[in-house]
């Protein structure tokens, strides 16, 4: 799987083999998407298509192998079917012939261990109606809304899109704005964005361009400039924005400059507000004060990119944190979605990017072990914030108290 690399909402599509998974997906476009065949095992490795799904608009689905696949080489593709409920935001579990049984059973068991929201489809009604038997088994089991189709003859497929819309959260599938309650209607926003190595040739990279997009969708106004010109704007200009975000880097200079009245925070900790747990991230951010020597630190990268020697999560940033707590800290590096090597509890701290580049839910179920083995965790910004000494100000625009 291409992992990390888009924010639109992520669906997956689970079931036994043969269960008509990959029809069901081109019944959802309306195009020939997926590979179809009678023969079970057709779908090998779960495989990303990005469309359009009337309704609920872009999406990525997610078609899987069969969950009742053998072998040694079936019961790798399991593995990996498994693993990408990890990386979602909702489920369709289909079935067909009124057979259900361990394998679902298991399939419902790990949505809710992930608390993912998902609605069980009867395929191929065309062939096999579902009996009250199986519906009565599956409502024994489960709370979740089930719809009857037939992929063959296009039976209920608009329904099954209007339950799936109604069944999994807004936020899935609506994008929520990064500012919208934080700044009103006119207001002026300063965007610091210095330029170094990792920014793209001749754009923005996407913190930066999805707030200046957030700003005017807001109605309010964009002041864009780089950290060696904010002394010169404050001298020329009697212009006083209504708050300030700059990137997490420039924070020790930039809280310097900024009058202490003007709220300031940063890309980082806007996105940890928008897509993270900030309260957590603010708790954990204070562990850096107490590592010891041969801790463990955890930096999870959610995007797969050329690393340069100004890379924040790679190079910058560990030296930081080795220089700030004085001690011999190892570090590493866990990219895009992929599993994570070690045990989490090898770790004393764990340490997430912005995560512009997935959505919360996945964000949220990548942190989920630390958060379950009560492992501090914050993110890039805010892990820079404290070690500057101004945490407190970088989070007082969210509102959130400092516990120490």
């Amino acid at each position: 799987m291409n992992k990390g690399k888009n924010s639109k909402p992520h669906i997956g599509i689970y079931g036994r083999r043969n269960v008509g998974k990959s029809s069901f997906i081109n019944a959802l476009t309306g195009i020939e998407v997926a590979i179809v065949s009678e023969l079970p095992g057709t779908t090998t490795d779960p495989v990303k298509k990005s469309m359009e799904i009337f309704g609920i608009g872009p999406a990525i689905l997610i078609d899987t192998a069969g969950i009742d696949d053998t072998g040694e080489i079936g019961t790798k593709r399991i593995a990996k079917t498994l693993e990408t409920i990890n990386h979602i935001d909702a489920a369709i579990l289909v079935i067909s012939k009124n057979t259900f049984g361990e394998f679902e059973q298991q399939l419902i068991a790990e949505f809710q261990k992930l608390d993912i929201d998902y609605i069980i489809i009867h395929n191929k009604e065309d062939e096999e109606e579902l009996t009250h038997t199986i519906l009565n088994q599956v409502k024994q089991l489960t709370n979740a809304p089930i719809e009857v189709c037939s992929v063959k003859n296009s039976k209920n497929i608009a329904e099954v899109i209007e339950l799936l819309k109604n069944t999994i959260p807004q936020t899935v599938y609506q994008k929520t704005s990064l500012l919208g309650n934080i700044i009103k209607k006119d207001a002026i926003v300063m965007l610091i964005t210095p330029i170094d190595s990792e920014a793209p040739d001749g754009r923005m990279i996407l913190p930066q361009a999805m707030a200046i997009r957030d700003v005017l969708d807001n109605n309010a106004v964009n002041i864009v400039l780089k950290e060696t010109e904010v002394e010169a704007f404050f001298q020329k200009s009697n212009l006083k924005p209504d708050l300030v975000i700059t990137d997490s880097q420039a924070f020790n200079y930039v809280n310097k400059v900024i009058p202490k009245d003007i709220p300031l925070t940063g890309f980082s900790v806007l996105f940890a507000y928008n897509r993270g747990p900030l309260e957590e991230y603010v708790k954990g951010a204070q562990k850096l004060s107490s590592l010891k020597n041969g801790d463990r630190v955890l930096m999870l990268e959610s995007c797969v990119h050329q690393v340069s020697c100004e890379d924040i999560g790679r190079f910058k940033l560990p030296n930081w944190i080795k220089k700030f707590s004085r001690k011999e800290i190892e570090f590493d590096i866990a990219a895009g979605l992929s599993e994570i090597q070690k045990p989490i509890t090898d770790y004393q701290l764990i340490i997430q990017c912005g995560g512009c580049m997935i959505t919360k839910k996945q964000l949220l179920n990548r942190l989920k072990p630390a958060l379950d083995a009560q492992i501090p965790v914050t993110n890039y910004g805010l892990a820079i914030a404290f070690m500057n000494g101004i945490l407190e100000r970088a989070v007082q625009p969210f509102l959130i108290n400092i516990e120490t």
